[in-house]
């Protein structure tokens, strides 16, 4: 049995899948609060199911190209992953903050895609978790992965060359994503080319990608 807020089939609307249909399923609990999160994964009015209610859950949505396990953050849930990842008919998709490193080598053989928040103490008002994030990828390595780093405003030349050296060092891809107020960026059009600009003079694998699915206003 695993706690769940909810599932549902909708378009994937950030990094380098985004228009992609998918199955998600929103797991309870995580280990950070971000001052920009804006998602409900509060165990109140969640739902307890089982492995095999879910497969059959799967087994009506073949048409979607992947299972996103997202949050919340799913790595508190490993053995659920491990059950799932043995029966499931969708890849998985696993959606993560990018700090649980040990929780992920426990079902790296499990997931095919690894979506990986860097988490910029400028705008999620957390301390420094650069360390954690580099052991992470480290353990990530060899699955199709990529970094996620949300930023605003206040995001620093420092921070900039932090998030751009460990991807660099590790060859895996940058997607920038600014912050959004309801179905707009936070920042100019300006600022966010030039943060990308930024970005690009130290290492030419990133891009710039908002959030899609809130200005398409799907959930």
């Amino acid at each position: 049995m695993v706690r769940i807020k909810e599932i549902f089939t909708s378009i994937q609307g950030e990094g380098p899948y985004v228009g992609y249909k998918q199955l998600f399923i929103r797991l309870c609990g995580c280990n950070l609060a971000c001052s920009y999160c804006d998602t409900d994964f509060d165990a109140a009015n969640s739902k307890e199911y089982r492995i095999d209610e879910i497969l059959n859950i799967i087994n009506q949505n073949t048409d979607c190209h992947s299972l996103s396990l997202t949050g919340g953050e799913p790595l508190l849930h490993t053995d659920f992953i491990k059950a799932l990842g043995d029966k499931s008919n969708l890849k998985l998709y696993l959606e993560t903050n990018g700090t649980l490193y040990d929780n992920l080598k426990e079902v790296i053989d499990y997931v095919s895609y690894i979506s990986m928040d860097i988490k910029l103490p400028s705008a999620a008002s957390l301390t420094p978790m650069w360390d954690e994030h580099e052991k992470f990828i480290k353990a990530a390595l060899g699955k199709d992965l990529f970094v996620k780093v949300v930023f605003d405003k206040n995001i620093t030349d420092v921070e900039i060359q932090k998030i751009t050296d460990i991807c660099k060092k590790n060859s895996v891809s940058l997607i920038l994503q600014p912050m959004m107020q309801g179905i707009k960026p936070c920042v100019s059009s300006d600022f966010m080319t030039a943060v990308l600009d930024k970005c690009l003079n130290k290492y030419s694998n990133t891009r710039l990608i908002p959030q899609v699915h809130k200005f398409i206003e799907v959930i």
